[in-house]
C-alpha cells in the first residue's frame, strides 16, 4: 500500500511514436484520459499532427483531435503517468534524458518487451536506474497486437506494480470496456513472460516458414513456457503469473499469428532468408532478435536450462544452421516433462 494517498492520473504521456505507442495512446483517450504522444521521428509527429494518421506505423487508423501529439520531451513534464513504449534497448537512455522534467512522483509504466543485451537487466531495473527514486515503475504486459488496440477490439493485458494503490490507480486511469488491465504485483514474472515469448515467436515462425507442422509449434510453445517459467522463478517471479495473460496469454498470440513481428521474422528464416535481408526491408523493431542473446547470457548467469532459447541465439547470432539447430534440438535426451 502507498505511505501517500495517490493523486488522480488524468494526464497521461506517451513515450514512442511507433504503433504500439500510437495504440496506447488512442486507448488512453478511450479511457476518458487528456493524452499526450511524443514521437522522435519529426516526420512522424508532423504527420500525426496535420494529418491526423501515422502512416508509416500504424496507417488507416485515423487519430482523434483530442490526441496531442509532440517531438519535444519537456511537453511530459505536466503528465501524471508517463507510458514508455521506446524499443527495449533504448528504453534507459530516453528515461535519462526524461528524467529532469518528470513531475515529482508521476509514474513510469514500461510497456517494451525485452532484457538489456549488455548488463541483462530488467525493463524495470534499467528504468528504475535512471530515474528519481520518487518516480515509482510499473510493467503493461500481455497479448496484444497494436492495430487491434488501435481499432478498440477488446484487449486485456497484465498490470504489475509493486504499490497496490498505484496499481489500482493506473488500472482506472487506464481501463475501458475494450481495454482492460488486470493488476498484478509480480513485476518480474510479468516481464520474463512478454520478453522470452519474442525469442519463442521466432522460433515457431521457423518452425512455420520450414513447414514441420502445428504439433511443432504446439510443442514449442508448451515447451517455451517452461522455459519462461524456470527463468522467472530463478528471479522471483511466480509461477501462476506464467499461466496469465502477461505469459500464457502473451505466449499463445505471439506464437500462433503472422502478424507478430517475430514469428513473421522467424517464418522469412525458415523459408531461407538471411537475417540481414530480413531487417533490411522493415521499419518496426523484433525485440526478439536483441533479447534472444540477452536471455541466453542471464540465463547462463543462473544455471537456467533454455534450449530453445540458445537454439535461436545461435541462429540468430553464432552463425549456426537451420537445419543443424533443429536436429540438435530433436536429439536432445529424453526427460520427464515436469523437469
Amino acid at each position: 500500500m502507498s505511505a501517500l494517498p495517490i493523486s488522480p492520473l488524468n494526464r497521461i504521456g506517451v513515450v514512442g511514436g511507433g504503433a504500439w505507442g500510437t495504440a496506447l495512446a488512442l486507448a488512453a483517450l478511450r479511457a476518458g484520459r487528456e493524452t499526450l504522444l511524443w514521437a522522435r521521428e519529426p516526420a512522424v509527429v508532423e504527420a500525426m499532427s496535420i494529418r491526423r494518421e501515422n502512416r508509416d506505423y500504424l496507417p488507416g487508423v485515423p487519430l482523434p483531435d483530442a490526441l496531442r501529439v509532440t517531438g519535444e520531451l519537456a511537453d511530459l513534464g505536466s503528465c501524471d503517468a508517463v507510458l514508455l513504449v521506446s524499443p527495449a534497448q533504448h528504453a534507459r537512455s530516453v528515461t535519462a534524458r526524461m528524467a529532469p522534467i518528470l513531475k515529482p512522483g508521476a509514474p513510469v509504466v514500461v510497456c517494451a518487451k525485452g532484457i538489456e543485451l549488455d548488463s541483462h537487466a530488467l525493463m524495470s531495473e534499467a528504468v528504475a536506474a535512471s530515474l528519481p527514486a520518487g518516480n515509482p515503475v510499473a510493467i503493461l504486459s500481455g497479448p496484444t497486437f497494436a492495430a487491434e488496440v488501435a481499432r478498440g477490439l477488446p484487449t486485456a493485458v497484465t498490470l504489475a506494480c509493486a504499490d497496490e494503490d498505484l496499481g489500482t490507480a493506473l488500472v482506472a486511469a487506464l481501463g475501458s470496456r475494450t481495454f482492460r488491465p488486470y493488476r498484478s504485483d509480480d513485476v518480474v514474472g510479468s516481464q520474463i513472460g512478454g520478453a522470452v515469448k519474442n525469442v519463442l515467436a521466432i522460433a515457431c515462425g521457423v518452425v512455420e516458414g520450414r513447414r514441420l507442422g502445428d504439433n511443432a509449434r504446439a510443442a514449442l510453445i508448451t515447451r517455451g513456457l517452461a522455459e519462461i517459467t524456470r527463468l522467472a522463478l530463478a528471479l522471483g517471479g511466480r509461477a501462476e503469473t506464467l499461466m496469465g495473460l502477461s505469459g500464457l496469454g502473451d505466449l499463445t498470440l505471439t506464437c500462433s499469428s503472422l502478424q507478430s513481428r517475430n514469428m513473421s521474422l522467424g517464418a522469412a528464416l525458415g523459408e531461407g532468408k538471411a537475417l540481414s535481408e530480413i531487417l533490411a526491408v522493415r521499419r518496426s523493431v523484433a525485440e526478439g532478435v536483441y533479447t534472444a542473446a540477452a536471455v541466453v547470457g542471464l540465463a547462463g548467469k543462473l544455471g537456467v536450462d533454455m534450449p530453445i532459447c540458445a537454439a535461436v541465439d545461435a541462429i540468430l547470432n553464432r552463425g549456426a544452421g537451420l537445419d543443424e539447430t533443429i536436429d540438435g534440438l530433436l536429439s536432445r535426451p529424453f526427460r520427464g516433462e515436469g523437469v
